[in-house]
């Protein structure tokens, strides 16, 4: 996989004057079944999230409230995404290095994952996942 797979989907929006309804069904509007749901909130100012790569576990990262910006990269080429819409959301396939920072306050950042957690699936160190996917050192 490569970051030019990583892509903002648009997601179903029901709007209603006692307010708007959006959903996600798993292996319809994104590309996987959904097998874990988190999310990271009171994010201080400053701080970033994530910062790691996964073996073979699939994400779809949502703004449900505020904003904040998703750097990615597969050793080669990178590309930033600024997330802000609780309607909208960004698939990042396996093998796909991220970064979470720019949290605005109140943001809310929900995540859907294509596998239970496993420690074992995650790169953590940089280094050992550029030569991984066979990327030069940077």
């Amino acid at each position: 996989m490569s970051v030019a797979d990583c892509r903002v989907i648009e997601l179903p929006r029901i709007a209603d004057p006692r307010g708007n309804l959006t959903f996600v069904e798993g292996a319809n509007h994104i590309p996987f079944a959904i097998a874990r749901v988190f999310y990271l909130y009171d994010v201080p100012g400053g701080e970033s999230r994530a910062g790691h790569a996964q073996r073979g576990n699939e994400m779809f990262i949502i703004a449900a409230s505020g904003s904040f910006e998703v750097h990615a990269t597969d050793g080669r080429e990178k590309r930033s995404f600024f997330l802000n819409r609780s309607y909208y959301g960004l698939y990042l396939p396996p093998m796909v290095w991220r970064e979470i920072d720019n949290f605005s306050s109140g943001s809310v950042c929900v995540v859907l994952a294509s596998q239970p957690y496993s420690a074992e699936d995650y790169y953590r160190d940089f280094d050992e996942y550029l030569a991984a996917v066979g990327a030069p050192p940077q």
